[in-house]
């Protein structure tokens, strides 16, 4: 590993900046920005903004327009450039055949069809390589990416919505109507929405499908459905309900059948013995690298005791309830707190799962 100046930083920095445009898009691949530099100048950037369209490389490439400044010029790109052919050929392939000799990577691809092997054809190639530049900001930024391929299974958000004295709902009546009891606000509600939008699958458990009816879409926000993914035992869920709608695809883990319908795919699962690591398990064969956790406080606890999740985000809303479900709980200290109007967003890490 080289050591890196301050304008190197600045320019890996504008990478993850450019690259973050992605989130929401380009899964299953990882968020990728690319900056290109004459004489310290940046002549030339671009990002990966959907799956299957062209990389950051690609992108930022086509943006120079003088194309025989590259000979003499240094590529920027916060993930190691792809060496196979996919949706789109090898980055590493254009970046030599263009003739740029200096390239400086943020992280290596942990992906097992590219894992040093873009970095060795560019160092054949006689490319001046540099990796490790602002590494860990690099890793973080496509921490879905990273835990997918390195743990083999999903990103995991636990998210929920809890009063001031810890309750997150209130007890419901075996005939109340069936809706969601909001806690949060609706501008929370917005931002939750943009979350899912983020994220590529959404689960839910049997208790709250029940109680609350939820879509578990975007509606409130500009952005792809995530996957929907409930729990239902025994297929005793109504066949009404709005998670069975077509608005986006849903899979629906039991212990009856394994099969598919329209736009619902069944998993038989066993219930009883290590149920999160099952999901979970499914889940990335499915090619799910992010999960958002969002209820009820069985499967949340589940999860939590687990400790299989990766963060952990707690909205407290002013009511007080007295009596009601209780809230589940995490041993673990906030990383941080933000206020957003009259609500405490609390925010969690877990370097354990």
């Amino acid at each position: 590993m080289s050591t890196h100046s301050l304008s190197d930083e600045k320019y890996m920095k504008r990478c993850l900046q450019i690259a973050l445009q992605g989130l929401g898009n380009v899964s299953p691949n990882p968020m990728v920005g690319c900056v290109i530099v004459h004489n310290d100048i940046i002549i030339g950037e671009g990002y990966h903004i959907k799956y299957s369209e062209p990389h950051a490389e690609v992108n930022a490439i086509n943006s120079v327009k003088d194309k025989k400044l590259l000979e003499t010029s240094t590529l920027y790109v916060n993930l190691e450039p792809c060496s196979h052919y996919g949706k789109t050929p090898p980055c590493a392939d254009l970046i030599i055949k263009h003739k740029i000799p200096g390239v400086v990577i943020g992280a290596v691809d942990c992906n097992e069809k590219v894992c040093g092997r873009g970095i060795d054809k560019l160092i054949k190639a006689g490319c001046q390589v540099q990796t490790g530049l602002l590494e860990k900001e690099s890793r973080y930024l496509n921490r879905r990416f990273f835990t997918f391929h390195e743990k083999q299974r999903p990103y995991v958000v636990l998210k929920w919505a809890e009063t001031q004295d810890g309750f997150m709902d209130r007890i419901r009546e075996p005939n109340s109507e069936k809706k969601p009891n909001w806690i949060s606000s609706e501008r929370t509600r917005v931002i939750v929405h943009k979350w899912r939008a983020e994220e590529d699958a959404i689960i839910v458990g049997t208790n709250t499908a029940l109680s609350d009816n939820p879509a578990l879409t975007t509606r409130d926000w500009e952005g792809k459905n995530p996957v929907r993914v409930v729990l239902d035992r025994n297929l005793a869920l109504p066949s009404d309900m709005k998670l069975f709608n077509n608005e986006a695809r849903t899979l629906v883990f039991n212990t009856l059948k394994t099969d598919s319908l329209n736009n619902i795919k069944y998993f038989k699962v066993d219930f009883d013995n290590k149920l999160i690591d099952n999901i979970l398990h499914v889940l990335c064969k499915e090619k799910i690298q992010s999960l958002i956790v969002e209820g009820g406080a069985f499967l949340l606890s589940s999860f939590i005791k687990s400790g299989l999740w990766d963060e952990a985000i707690v909205i407290k809303g002013p009511q007080f309830y007295k009596v009601g479900l209780p809230a589940p709980k995490i041993s673990k200290v906030a990383v941080k707190s933000v206020m957003v109007a009259q609500e405490n967003y609390l925010y969690f890490n877990n370097t354990q799962g």
